[in-house]
């Protein structure tokens, strides 16, 4: 009997598993029913579809915004990679250059401990790029091994050319290691391959005016937490960049501007958060009928104290030397 019941379990596992690797593919999906984090939209004009991917990395699809379908599994990854075989991905982002597509994510090996800090275990986590030939992949893994440095944890890398022509990962250095979370920039290679040379400190989480959180004495100080940059220029060639943090419970998502105008700054902060309060992790895009759009998600917490958190669309204008926000868009 022991044996006949090792036997069926033999069989049944890897049936188990295929069942998670297979999505439901579902359509006519609202927005607003469909729970994921940190939602990024890219409007693609070869076919006339949008995509939408994110913490999760599944990826959907639409034609009009409003009704989607998915979700899709879309990337690949090799077993031998610092990543592991099936690593959790968060703010995933697409981005095309060309007739690539770019999916820029943080991955999490979990099995992986780099470091212990204030009694936090530090999980292998870090951003990094893969490409495809079209927008719903696969996604695999190209060029370097590793674009960030293996012994800091990394996350949110987003996507920006700069004015000097060259390509660059923006990108949060997290708090649980440096207690003072950090906005950098890196080089990539001008194929997106890799990386060149050292990250560079834009800003750091003590530099907003906004954020708040109580320290373990109680002191009323900037919250740690710098999460999901943006970059975007306003109508006057103004370089700005929304980022989220906290205000003690509430997620808060405010605004940045350089005053070179390049990744370099200075970047001086607006006093006020940008969007409502648990609004944030934001991408900026731009509709097919030519509207600038913000993605965001909604941030709740559930009787069981679970993150809640649905994609969003608000309505942007880019004119003069401001981001504003001119309210919620309904497709």
């Amino acid at each position: 009997m022991k044996r006949l019941f090792i036997m069926l379990l033999a069989g049944i596992l890897p049936l188990l598993a295929t069942a998670q690797r297979q999505m439901r593919v579902r359509k006519d999906v609202p927005l607003k029913s469909i729970v994921m984090s940190d939602p990024a939209i890219l409007a693609d004009k070869k076919t006339n579809m949008y995509y939408m991917t994110g913490t999760g990395g599944m990826m959907w699809k639409s034609a009009d915004l409003k009704l989607w379908e998915g979700p899709y599994r879309v990337t690949e990854f090799k077993a031998d990679s610092w990543m592991g075989p099936r690593p959790m991905i968060w703010a995933a982002e697409l981005h095309q250059e060309g007739d690539k597509y770019y999916y820029f994510a943080t991955f999490t090996n979990r099995a992986v401990i780099i470091d212990t800090v204030k009694g936090n275990a530090i999980e292998r986590r870090a951003s990094q790029v893969f490409v495809a030939d079209n927008p719903m992949g696969p996604y695999r893994q190209f060029g370097d091994e590793t674009y960030l440095p293996a012994d800091r944890p990394t996350l949110d890398g987003t996507y920006w050319r700069d004015t000097d022509g060259k390509p660059y990962m923006v990108f949060c250095g997290e708090w649980l290691q440096n207690w003072n979370g950090t906005m950098e920039k890196i080089e990539l290679k001008p194929d997106l391959s890799g990386t060149v040379g050292e990250p560079k400190v834009m800003f750091r989480a003590s530099d907003s005016p906004w954020s708040r959180e109580k320290d373990e004495n109680g002191k009323e100080i900037w919250n740690k937490v710098t999460d999901g940059p943006w970059l975007f220029r306003t109508t006057t060639g103004r370089l700005g960049m929304v980022w989220t943090s906290w205000v003690y419970n509430v997620y808060t998502q405010g605004v940045a501007y350089s005053e070179s105008g390049t990744l370099d700054g200075p970047w001086i902060h607006e006093a006020e958060p940008i969007t409502p309060p648990n609004f944030g992790h934001s991408m900026i895009f731009k509709d097919f009928k030519g509207n600038w759009l913000m993605s965001v998600h909604s941030h709740s917490v559930n009787e069981r104290g679970q993150y809640i958190r649905h994609p969003h669309l608000f309505k942007l204008s880019l004119e003069g030397d401001k981001l504003k926000v001119l309210g919620e868009y309904e497709p």
